[in-house]
């Protein structure tokens, strides 16, 4: 498959961004820690729940999910916590 962007497997996790799960009060234990990194190249990574499955047969027009993505939702306060830490552009 042939696209404009590729992830990287080898560029690490370098940076938190936003709050830890234990601080947003998302966590209830060392699994299921909804999470947003920045890795060394930039690109970010989301750790949330694989709901895939749950959407693929209801997607609105336009989006598409390829055969090697997953469709990941992490708690609205985890996503805006990390809001200060992403850059505008």
């Amino acid at each position: 498959m042939t696209r404009g962007w590729e992830a990287d497997p080898t560029s690490p996790l370098v940076r938190r961004l936003g709050k830890s799960p234990a601080a947003l009060g998302t966590t209830g234990g060392e699994q299921g820690c909804p999470e947003i990194w920045e890795l060394e190249n930039g690109d970010i990574a989301v750790v949330g729940l694989d709901l895939t499955d749950s959407y693929l047969t209801r997607l609105p027009p336009g989006l598409t999910v390829g055969p090697d993505e997953r469709i990941v939702v992490i708690p609205r306060r985890t996503a805006a916590a990390a809001k200060a830490d992403l850059p505008d552009a």
